[in-house]
C-alpha cells in the first residue's frame, strides 16, 4: 500500500512538471508571436542582432485596446524647437546611428525592430514580466502637485522610504507643469554590470501622485538580463501606475508608437565614451504635442516615435517633474555587501569631463512654450557612498554639466 501510495506521488509530480514545462512553452510561445511580428526585411547585424523590418501599420503599439482605432501620426505637429545653447560644447561628438544600419536599411514604410529571441524570455521571471520594471513610489509627487515653486526636494526624499531594489543619482526639476525635457547624454558601457542587474543613463518626466505615478522614460541602459549582454542600448520607459501592471521597456508591450526607420528601440548604441579619450553623447528630448496630446520622442535630428496621450491621465496634459541622472537596479543595493555594478562610467562625478558620465544641455519646456534652463534644480542620490552627483559650472560664462554614477561597491559602501 505505502509503495502504490509513493509510485503515484512520484508519477503525480512528474506529471505536474510537465504540465508545467508544457505550459511554459506555450506561454513564451504565445509571447513570441506577439512580439515577433512578420518581418517585410530582416538584417543580421554585425553585433549579433537581428533586426526585422516590420510594417509600420502592423507593429505591436496597436495591439493595445485603446489604441484599436488609432491613426498614426507620421511627423509631430510641432517641434522641441532650438534646444542648442550658443556656448561652445566641451568637445563630445554626438551619436547619430547604431551598429545594425552598417549591416541594410529598413524600407519606407516599415519600422526597424530587434527580434525577441526564446533565450531572452526565459530569462525573465515568467513571460508576462519580461522587459517590466518593478513598482515603486515617488512620494515627493504628491508635494510636487500642491506646490508650484521649489521645495526641499532632499528632506523631502530622504524622509520617505526608500526603493529597495533601485538606487537613483538624479537632478530634479519641480515647480511647474512640464511639457518637454532635453539633455545630451553622455555614453558609456559602465564595467561590471551584474547579470540580474541593470544600469541606465536617462531622462524621466514625471506625472500623477506617489503611488500611482505615470512615467514616460528614454537614455541608454545596460541589462543583461533582458538583452542577454552587456552592450549599451537605446531604451525607452513607460508606465501609468507605477509599474505595476502596465508599459514596459521599448516595444517588448504594445504601447510606444514608433515611426522613424533610421533607429531600433533595444539596438546597441556605438561607440561609447572612453576614459581620457574621445567623449560621445545620445541628444534625447521628449515633448508634448499640444494639438494631439501625444508624447513625442527624438534621438538627435531622429524622430523616434510618441507616446499616445489616450495611454495616460495625468501626463495627458503636462508632467509634474522632471530628472536627469542615473539608476542601478539591484535587489542588492541598500544592503552588504553592496551590489558591484556600477553606474555611468563608474567613476565618481568628481572627476568631471573625460572620467564622469553627464548631462549636458539640460533644458526644459513648460507652458510658456519657451525652452529654458530649469529655474529649480535639486540634486540627490539614494546612496552617495555608492553613486553621487555634481552640478558643475567651470566658468560663469559656460553651460552647467550634471555629472553623475558611481562605483557601487567600494570602501565607504561595502
Amino acid at each position: 500500500m505505502i509503495r502504490l501510495f509513493v509510485a503515484s506521488a512520484i508519477l503525480c509530480g512528474l506529471y505536474n512538471e510537465a504540465y508545467g514545462k508544457a505550459s511554459l512553452d506555450m506561454d513564451i510561445d504565445m509571447k513570441l508571436k506577439a512580439l515577433n511580428k512578420p518581418a517585410v526585411k530582416t538584417i543580421k547585424s554585425e553585433d549579433g542582432d537581428i533586426i526585422d523590418c516590420v510594417d509600420i501599420y502592423k507593429q505591436l503599439a496597436f495591439d493595445h485596446p485603446a489604441l484599436r482605432n488609432h491613426t498614426i501620426q507620421m511627423k509631430p505637429s510641432v517641434g522641441f524647437g532650438t534646444t542648442k545653447t550658443t556656448i561652445p560644447n566641451n568637445g563630445s561628438k554626438p551619436i547619430t546611428s547604431q551598429s545594425w544600419s552598417k549591416s541594410g536599411t529598413c524600407p519606407k514604410g516599415t519600422i526597424p525592430v530587434r527580434r525577441v529571441s526564446r533565450e531572452d524570455i526565459i530569462r525573465a521571471s515568467s513571460p508576462s514580466h519580461f522587459g517590466r520594471k518593478t513598482p515603486r513610489r515617488y512620494d515627493f509627487l504628491d508635494n510636487a502637485l500642491k506646490h508650484k515653486g521649489n521645495f526641499n526636494i532632499t528632506a523631502e526624499r530622504l524622509r520617505q522610504p526608500r526603493p529597495k531594489d533601485r538606487s537613483e543619482a538624479i537632478l530634479i526639476a519641480l515647480g511647474y507643469n512640464y511639457v518637454g525635457a532635453q539633455s545630451d547624454i553622455n555614453v558609456w558601457t559602465p564595467p561590471g554590470v551584474q547579470f540580474n542587474d541593470y544600469s541606465s543613463a536617462q531622462i524621466w518626466l514625471l506625472g500623477g501622485l506617489s503611488d500611482t505615478f505615470e512615467t514616460i522614460e528614454a537614455g541608454w541602459v545596460v541589462n543583461p538580463h533582458v538583452f542577454g549582454d552587456s552592450r549599451t542600448r537605446l531604451f525607452t520607459y513607460w508606465t501609468k501606475d507605477s509599474y505595476a501592471t502596465t508599459g514596459c521597456t521599448n516595444l517588448l508591450c504594445s504601447g510606444f508608437v514608433q515611426t522613424t526607420t533610421q533607429f531600433a528601440l533595444g539596438a546597441a548604441v556605438e561607440p561609447v565614451s572612453t576614459q581620457s579619450s574621445e567623449q560621445y553623447h545620445i541628444t534625447v528630448s521628449m515633448y508634448l504635442d499640444p494639438n494631439t496630446q501625444n508624447w513625442w520622442l527624438t534621438c538627435g535630428n531622429n524622430v523616434i516615435g510618441y507616446w499616445p496621450g489616450n495611454l495616460f491621465t495625468y501626463l495627458k496634459h503636462s508632467a509634474t517633474a522632471v530628472q536627469w541622472g542615473g539608476e542601478v537596479y539591484s535587489t542588492d543595493v541598500r544592503k552588504k555587501p553592496h551590489t558591484k555594478t556600477t553606474m555611468g562610467s563608474g567613476r565618481w562625478p568628481t572627476y568631471l569631463f573625460g572620467e564622469a558620465c553627464f548631462h549636458t544641455n539640460v533644458r526644459i519646456k513648460d507652458f510658456s512654450m519657451q525652452i529654458k534652463y530649469p529655474e529649480y534644480l535639486s540634486e540627490y542620490s539614494d546612496e552617495y557612498d555608492c553613486y553621487s552627483t555634481k552640478l558643475n559650472r567651470e566658468t560663469y560664462m559656460s553651460e552647467p554639466v550634471f555629472y553623475f554614477g558611481g562605483p557601487g561597491q567600494n570602501r565607504f559602501c561595502p
